[in-house]
């Protein structure tokens, strides 16, 4: 494993050979035009080098203007997208990236994952993704939101193993199921939500982050990086950009990691990966 006090240097190495930042800039939620363009210029001038969106956020194309505009070389980004449930299947998945390469504007994409384990379809996506990586299009593939049975099914199929899990993950939902399958199998877990969608008024967190003198944010982003795990905190606003970024020069005990550990209650601010309909 890589420095993990190192700012935006460096960052693990997936299953298949490529370095992926250990902290990259969410953009769900953010509309495309100028505030998805204006985050992201903001995040890699900040310093980021990962920029994580999807086709069902509907702001790729501000996105790619981002990363035309933003003055850093294409090779130094990593940008991450993802296939829309309505797009799963083995060829409506291949037609479904060529729209997403064509909106970001970009030759190759650093990963793409399946967004979600649509029942019936995801086997036949996950050989899609397959197919998009011999053939050179896609640098690295993996799974978001998938449970270890997802997980087992792909990699039983196809002998192949996701280079990635992209799950919600935070204080409240720990998915040490998850983890344990992940790091058995050595793919990467990726955080989104890690900062609970801003349900960060908990008195233990609080505690903590008087004691290092930081922020909730930084005590709970420190926290993921400390166990492997990739953190993708979302946000629009400059000085929520830059500080998030701030959990580098610091490290919490053991005992801290554990306490936080603690507060899980299998708590989801996000769909069931087990039970959705979209």
């Amino acid at each position: 494993m890589s420095d993990l006090n190192g700012p935006f240097s460096g960052g693990p190495t997936l299953n298949d050979g490529a370095t992926m930042p250990w902290l990259g800039l969410g953009v769900w939620q953010t509309k495309d035009g100028e505030e998805v363009i204006h985050a992201v210029k903001t995040a890699v001038e900040t310093g980021y080098r990962s920029i994580d969106t999807a086709a069902g956020y509907n702001n790729e194309e501000g996105v790619g203007q981002a990363i035309r505009e933003c003055g850093v070389p294409r090779e130094e980004l990593f940008i991450t997208t993802k296939v829309r449930n309505p797009d799963q299947g083995y060829e409506s998945t291949l037609k479904a990236f060529e729209i997403s390469r064509k909106k970001l504007g970009l030759d190759v994409i650093d990963l793409y994952l399946i967004h979600w384990p649509v029942a019936g379809k995801y086997r036949d996506t996950w050989k899609a993704l397959i197919h998009l990586q011999k053939e050179g299009l896609v640098r690295s593939i993996g799974v978001s939101n998938f449970q270890v049975h997802h997980l087992q099914d792909i990699i039983d199929d196809t002998g192949v193993v996701p280079a990635v899990n992209q799950i919600e993950f935070h204080p409240l939902l720990t998915q040490r199921e998850v983890l344990k399958f992940a790091k058995a199998h050595d793919i990467q877990v990726e955080a989104w939500s890690p900062l609970m969608q801003g349900n960060l008024d908990i008195p233990l967190l609080k505690e903590i982050a008087e004691r290092y003198g930081k922020t909730v944010a930084q005590i709970v982003l420190r926290w993921d990086l400390q166990q492997g795990v990739i953190t993708i905190p979302k946000s629009v606003h400059a000085e929520r950009i830059v500080e998030n970024a701030g959990f580098f020069d610091f490290t919490l005990s053991d005992d801290d990691v554990k306490a936080i550990e603690g507060l899980n209650q299998n708590h989801r601010f996000g769909p069931d990966p087990d039970n959705f309909n979209f």
